[in-house]
């Protein structure tokens, strides 16, 4: 059995990896931290009921009762590189659905693990639709070299562009083996043509309410007259349990993964090798 401890476990994410860690074969549920509701019933506390597991303030206290095999970490961008630094220092592997690190940091953490023997995986996204959507728009890149991301999310989302939006682009951008045709349109409105991303267009778009695609992305693409359309959309009706839920099979899967996959590796595509 795995052993796996959540960092955040309190939190909506958090809290819905503890429940499914629970339900997966060959994962065992070792412990959770969160800073607030330490000292508080984890199951009470997620709502599945007690079940006498006491949930830490900090990763040290949690590793003072022994050392997991794996930690999955969805707490915050201002601690996330604090966080996988400590747990890779003690070798112990990591899967971090957090978002907030640089490229910088994350060169500085796999410098960390290969000297610590330590794994770790960073997942902008862990649908493994949206996952799959990367690899197909990166591998028509080679052959189609115009394109542009239109990726749509809620309004409370952190960041924009996504995560998800950049990691496709950079993609993209690596696979090309042809220029693109330039864009010659003027703007007769500042930004209304988007932001660019390693030479690709993004347009975020955020609206209220927006639930049931909430994970939403399409990426036009086009060669000389031979348009192609890339779309994923995220199905889950009106429910925000739902749409977290939808993310856990590719977290288990990272979490059983990164104990035999070498290295600390940025998107889940790594896994699905």
């Amino acid at each position: 059995m795995i052993r796996v401890l959540v960092n955040g476990a309190a939190g909506r994410m958090g809290s819905e990896v503890v429940r499914s860690v629970l339900a997966e074969d060959g994962l065992e549920l070792c412990g959770g931290v969160d800073i607030g509701a330490a000292g508080k019933d984890l199951g009470e506390v997620i709502g599945i009921g007690h079940n006498g597991m006491t949930i830490d303030k900090t990763l040290e206290e949690a590793f003072a009762k022994g050392k997991p095999d794996v930690i999955v970490d969805f707490t915050s961008p201002k601690v996330i590189y604090e966080n996988a630094k400590y747990v890779l220092e003690n070798g112990v592997n990591i899967v971090i659905g957090t978002t907030g690190l640089t490229a910088k940091q994350r060169e500085e953490l796999a410098g960390i693990a290969e000297k610590t023997g330590a794994n770790g995986l960073v997942a902008p996204n862990f649908s493994l639709g949206a996952v799959l959507l990367m690899k197909v728009s990166a591998e028509i890149s080679k052959y189609m070299p115009n394109a542009e991301i239109i990726e749509l999310h809620h309004n409370h989302k952190y960041d924009a562009p996504s995560g998800t939006a950049k990691l496709t682009a950079e993609k993209m951008a690596a696979t090309r083996t042809m220029e693109p045709e330039a864009d010659e349109t003027k703007e007769s409105l500042p930004g209304v043509r988007g932001g660019k991303y390693e030479g690709i267009t993004i347009h975020s778009v955020r609206l209220p309410g927006y639930v049931a695609q909430i994970n939403d992305e399409t990426c036009p693409m086009c060669r000389k007259g031979l348009p192609h359309l890339c779309d994923h959309s995220l199905l889950i009706g009106s429910s925000m349990r739902g749409f977290r839920k939808s993310f856990m099979p590719g977290v288990m899967l990272a979490c059983k993964k990164c104990m035999t996959v070498k290295g600390f590796v940025y998107g889940l595509e790594n896994y699905l090798e």
